[in-house]
């Protein structure tokens, strides 16, 4: 099976990031002891010199790992007929030990991808590259995130056996069984929901101010951050079943499916990349504003703002429309 073209596609994007970010992490070390912007020493020159490289092509593995989750899921989807008891991707992931832990990695390195270009580019914006710094203590800290999903990704496909029977989605997301999928589809819809668009309100409020001041940028970004656990447990207990129309089916992975016209791609995209600039959103406001971007960061953090609350909001709407759509009465 690993010789399939996309199963092949992620290994070797598995093994290219898992190189590129470790070097990257070693030189990230070496970065965050001798790194002094003000030097003209030889060390600093070459430390300069290297940085383009190394950033360049971090910034080249950090967007295939944004790729990287959506084939993924693709790719199980595509699967699933190959393994008796399977509907969607989540029967595939479930083949084996390895699947759900590789999926979970895949979106744990996709928010800190996301994360670390937004500070790159940020760090790029200044002539003095004032974030030079943070952007390699970052990737040191990813590194073993980046290590664990690539070698749990590899121990998956290498284990995939396709006489395995395997769980499917209505056996997982039910109510009456125990665990994690269980529990989120138990949620009561109603108090989802309201918690769903009341924090889409707050955060549609929330933005003019985030646009004008740093403090409130900062809180919008954690408060977006914190949103997107907030939706999958609406799209899972609520959402998926108005979809479906039919209140016992709560998969989040059959809405990928074509016969529900892949509205799960969008509701998942605008969802994740929102998350995604609200942790950019974030970092850029908590940490202290250097002195060489005071005139420029206020406008991406705009920018980032403007972006964010435009993903949200269309997030919102295709929510919305799934539900006054839907011909079940899920809330009396």
């Amino acid at each position: 099976m690993i010789f399939d073209p996309p199963i092949m596609a992620l290994l070797l994007a598995a093994v290219v990031s898992m190189t590129v970010v470790t070097l990257g992490a070693l030189f990230g070390l070496r970065v965050l002891r001798h790194w002094d912007i003000n030097s003209g020493g030889a060390r600093q020159i070459g430390m300069e010199k290297q940085t383009y490289l190394v950033s360049t092509a971090v910034q080249l593995v950090m967007l295939m790992q944004l790729a990287s989750l959506a084939l993924f899921v693709r790719n199980a989807d595509r699967m699933a007929v190959l393994f008796t008891g399977a509907m969607c991707a989540v029967g595939t992931i479930n083949v084996n030990g390895y699947g759900m832990p590789s999926f979970i990695m895949q979106v744990i390195v996709f928010f800190a991808a996301a994360l670390w270009l937004t500070v790159n580019a940020a760090d790029n914006m200044g002539r003095d590259y004032p974030y030079t710094r943070l952007k390699y203590a970052m990737l040191v800290l990813m590194a073993p995130l980046v290590l664990a999903a690539g070698i749990t990704e590899w121990l998956y496909f290498l284990n995939l056996d396709p006489n395995v029977i395997t769980s499917c989605c209505s056996k997982l997301f039910t109510p009456e069984n125990a665990g994690l999928q269980a529990d989120l589809a138990s949620a009561d819809p109603k108090l989802a929901l309201f918690a769903l668009f009341g924090g889409l309100g707050l955060l549609a409020a929330l933005s003019p101010l985030a646009m004008r001041h740093r403090a409130a940028a900062g809180l919008y970004g954690v408060l977006g951050a914190a949103f997107f656990a907030v939706a999958i447990v609406a799209i899972i207990s609520a959402v998926s079943s108005y979809i479906y129309e039919t209140p016992t089916h709560h998969c989040p992975f059959c809405i990928l499916k074509p016969q529900y016209g892949f509205i799960g791609y969008a509701l998942y995209l605008p969802l994740f990349f929102a998350s995604a600039l609200s942790l950019g959103i974030a970092a850029l406001a908590i940490w202290p504003r250097p002195e060489s971007l005071k005139a420029r960061l206020p406008a991406r953090l705009r920018h980032l703002v403007a972006a964010s609350t435009g993903l949200f909001a269309l997030f919102a709407l295709i929510a919305a429309w799934a539900i006054l759509r839907s011909h079940l009465i899920l809330i009396s």
